[in-house]
Parts: C-alpha cells; structure tokens; sequence
C-alpha cells in the first residue's frame, strides 16, 4: 500500500471538527433551537485544554460535559471554544481546543461523531493567544449564569473519566 502523502486522515478529521465548530458557532449567536442538546467528550491534557486544577484531578485523562439547560458566555474561535459551566454549584471556565475533542452526540437527532485523536495530534496545537477566546475568558470567568438564557449544563459525568459508547445512543433497528 502506497503512503498517504496527503493525510487524508487529518484532512477527514479537520473537517469533521468544523462541522462542531460551525454548529457552536451558531448556538452561540441564537441559542439551541428545539430540544437539541450535546454530550462534548475532550482530553483534559490536550494541549490548549484551560481548566481548574479541580476539575483536572478529578478528570485526569478526558471529561464528558452537556451543553443542554445551564450553560454561559459561550465563545466560539477558529481552533476552541469556552464555556462557563458549574461543577458542584461551582462556576467553572472551560477552554477546549477542537483538537482535544473525542466526541460530540446530539441525542435528541441521533447524531454523533468519533474523533481520531491521533490523527489530531499532527495537526497544530491551539495557540496560547487566540484573541477571539482568550478575549471572553476573563468575562466569562467573572460572569454569573445567564439566567435569561434557555441552555443548561448538566455536571459532567460523575465517575471520573466515563467514556460514552455512542452506540449507545442510536436507534437499534
């Protein structure tokens, strides 16, 4: 078999995080339309990862979060998105590079996506600067809840590092 010269496993993978990316974009200008909601899986030591050493030992390896009822100042750049999120009625600021992420399922459509993680791990690293996010970290880490906002977040997972099959979430014939 012939080498892949063009990484085409890279090139399926970027693509695939654009779709989440495009889909976060528009939630953060209109909100979530219907009864859509997320399951986000990420690495929490992938690099460009922003969280709380708390939350870091408590989810030393990945962490599952829901961007369903409770969530705030959701920013959306090129390479991450941050989220305020609470954690035990602790008001949390999350930074996940596209990179980190391992999943993403929309249960109310039954859809779902695997990221190769090692695939992602050639492609570049979310910059420490990116303006766009680093711009509405120290608002959102200073912000209370939207309480006129129609989002929630549920706690993530509650066992550390639970893995989400997303078989589990389709419809069986």
């Amino acid at each position: 078999m012939a080498d892949d010269h063009i990484r085409y496993d890279i090139l399926t993978q970027d693509a695939l995080r654009g779709v989440v990316r495009k889909v976060l974009s528009e939630v953060e200008k209109t909100g979530l339309p219907a009864e859509h909601h997320f399951f986000i899986s990420f690495m929490t030591h992938a690099p460009g990862v922003r969280m709380s050493e708390r939350l870091l030992a408590k989810y030393p390896n990945e962490m599952t979060i829901v961007l369903q009822n409770q969530f705030w100042n959701l920013s959306v750049s090129e390479s991450a998105f941050s989220v305020g999120l609470s954690f035990d009625g602790i008001n949390e600021t999350l930074i996940i590079p596209f990179t980190a992420m391992k999943g993403f399922f929309d249960p109310s459509v039954q859809f779902g996506l695997q990221f190769d993680t090692k695939a992602s791990s050639a492609a570049a690293p979310v910059e420490a600067g990116d303006e766009e996010v680093e711009a509405n970290v120290a608002d959102a880490a200073s912000a209370a809840p939207d309480k006129s906002a129609s989002q929630a977040e549920k706690p993530a997972a509650t066992e550390a590092e639970k893995v989400i099959s997303l078989d589990a979430f389709r419809k069986k014939p």
